[in-house]
């Protein structure tokens, strides 16, 4: 790995993730378990378990962090914030929600902007970090660079590759897309598809500086073997 991490540091970048319909209590106590276990930086969860998760990791540094407008963005705003401001009242320390990709497409940045604005602005009041989605699988370089710029602008903490719900999930070529455009003003997550250590440690080469994966154990341990052979 170029970018020089031990073991630990490369855990503390992995959100872990349980974002499906059918999971169950098990499930989740099994994430929050994992989490716990490896010093993984958050567990990634829909809205509704966050008070579950926030209880089962409440002697743990683990962050909870909420999926909003999951997994097509294809809420109203006023939906979207409420959905956060329960989350955070939840428990929920970040905040990773979908932009509305149609107004995107549909080239109206001012309500992107606006979007981004009132989401951030809640999350930023509140001291909980905000990551915003752009799911790139559906969007042209063009647009994929416009919600960076407006990103620069109003500084979330994250942009974010993918849910990892769509046609295809996080790629190198975006990474460093929207890095070369968030600069230092503001981080990016890789997610979708990451389910080793060679596409960790590429996400991580481009840019990344977080990862959301359902196989972060998978690729600790990868690293860990890795590292006792050098």
């Amino acid at each position: 790995m170029t970018v020089q991490l031990s073991v630990a540091e490369l855990a503390n970048m992995v959100d872990h993730t349980l974002l499906k319909a059918d999971a169950q209590k098990a499930g989740f106590e099994k994430l929050c378990q994992e989490a716990d276990e490896y010093g993984f930086k958050m567990v990634a969860i829909n809205s509704a378990p966050v008070s579950m998760c926030k209880e089962l990791l409440k002697d743990s540094p683990v962050h909870i962090g909420a999926a909003i407008g999951f997994p097509l963005g294809q809420t109203s705003l006023a939906v979207k914030v409420f959905e956060v401001d329960d989350a955070i009242k939840n428990g929920a320390d970040e905040i990773d929600y979908v932009i509305n990709i149609r107004e995107l497409k549909d080239g109206k940045l001012d309500y992107i902007e606006k979007e981004m604005t009132e989401i951030v602005g809640v999350c930023r009041e509140h001291g909980i970090l905000s990551k915003v989605i752009l799911e790139n699988c559906y969007l042209t370089n063009e647009e994929k660079a416009a919600v960076c710029q407006i990103a620069k602008k109003v500084q979330p903490d994250f942009v974010k590759t993918s849910t990892g719900f769509g046609t295809s999930g996080a790629t190198v070529e975006d990474v460093k897309l929207m890095k070369d455009i968030v600069g230092s003003d503001v981080k990016v997550k890789a997610a979708g598809g990451i389910r080793d250590i060679a596409a960790a440690r590429a996400m991580i080469e481009a840019g990344a500086e977080r990862l959301g994966t359902s196989a972060g154990i998978q690729i600790v341990e990868e690293y860990k073997a890795m590292s006792k052979e050098l």
